[in-house]
């Protein structure tokens, strides 16, 4: 097995990763780097290695992040998309294609459930997700994306079916049995009504409107749609799109469509993912939102994609998920931090993912 990459290899990595937190100085990665590179070549596992060496100057909360390697080795990502009823050709045939374009976009990456047309009911729904609810395990992941019209009628939010409509409350309970970390998608009209039933630990919760008074159809679904087959929105070009970067980039793209047609917005999409608050347009250490968003893997593209059905890399893929989902949450972090100490993690941090992502370019 070839030995671990050079040292000056790494600080590419920690140059291409830090971004605006560039408070580490290429001295002090260089000399973690060194470090890393005298234990990583006394094991076959380097990174492993590595990683054990530092445990105990590790913040207790990025502690419980590395525990999480080991439950999520053989995690499943269970996918469903929902296209409800259109009431007019034209956006019977717009939701039916968004959610055969995300069914395109997601195929190979999970377990992957579509309905639409006369099949997008209730009823077909409900069983989808109590069939998922009997096969899901905790450390797994569940995606429901919901396109189509919403309605609120100052009380109720529904998701317009063929039949009878399923409520927000009714849809919340569902998922509520679902043991495994959940993101919901809801991009109807009127769907920021939906959101104070949907939020909960553990669970994202993305809608295209703020409130249930935008009752007009949105297009935010399109640029969701968009996100997941642009590679540009891998913002941080790691090659996996994630929740949160879809998000952005449907939220900017949305803004810039009106913006661009001299149209007055009548659509403002949201995020909650901690469980507690009413939700923000933008996520952000500083708000405390988009920390699960960003941890949440929509599909991997390039090199990732292929090595996600490479059994002899798979292990190496875990690795560079469980460190970049480390280095998120340091992130998060950093203001209730001595300066010094988030500096050392973060070089610890950027330092073992470029031995992984070295191991994984061979």
């Amino acid at each position: 097995m070839a030995g671990p990459p050079e040292v000056g290899s790494d600080m590419k990595f920690v140059d291409q990763h830090v971004g605006q937190d560039a408070f580490l100085s290429k001295k002090a990665a260089s000399e973690a780097a060194a470090r890393l590179d005298t234990t990583a070549k006394t094991t076959r596992f380097p990174t492993l290695r590595v990683l054990a060496s530092f445990w105990t100057g590790i913040h207790p909360v990025l502690q419980v992040a590395f525990l999480a390697l080991a439950a999520t080795a053989n995690a499943e990502t269970f996918y469903v998309t929902v296209a409800g009823v259109g009431g007019e050709p034209e956006y019977e045939q717009r939701f039916t294609q968004w959610a055969k374009d995300i069914e395109k976009s997601i195929q190979g990456g999970g377990k992957v459930v579509t309905l639409s047309g006369t099949g997008a009911t209730k009823a077909q729904l409900d069983a989808a997700l109590k069939n998922i609810a009997r096969e899901a395990k905790k450390e797994d992941s569940v995606v429901l994306m919901i396109v189509g019209h919403g309605s609120f009628d100052g009380i109720d939010y529904k998701v317009q079916l063929p039949g009878p409509d399923i409520t927000g409350v009714e849809l919340a309970s569902i998922l509520d049995k679902i043991p495994a970390k959940q993101l919901v998608v809801n991009m109807t009209s009127a769907s920021g009504a939906s959101l104070a039933a949907l939020k909960r630990q553990d669970r994202a919760v993305i809608t295209a409107t703020k409130s249930g008074t935008e009752k007009n159809a949105t297009i935010f679904a399109r640029y969701w749609v968009e996100a997941l087959q642009d590679p540009a929105a891998d913002a941080d070009k790691n090659e996996v799109i994630s929740a949160l970067e879809a998000y952005k980039y449907a939220q900017q793209k949305t803004a810039k469509f009106y913006e661009s047609n001299n149209r007055l917005a009548t659509e403002h999409c949201m995020i909650e993912d901690t469980g507690r608050g009413e939700g923000a347009r933008d996520a952000s250490p500083q708000n405390g939102l988009g920390l699960l968003a960003s941890r949440f893997p929509l599909l991997r593209i390039g090199s990732a994609q292929a090595a996600a059905h490479d059994p002899a890399k798979q292990e190496l893929l875990k690795q560079k998920q469980n460190l970049e989902e480390q280095i998120d949450q340091l992130k998060y972090m950093k203001a209730a931090m001595p300066q010094a100490q988030y500096r050392e993690k973060l070089g610890q941090l950027l330092t073992n993912l470029a031995k992984v992502q070295a191991e994984l370019d061979k």
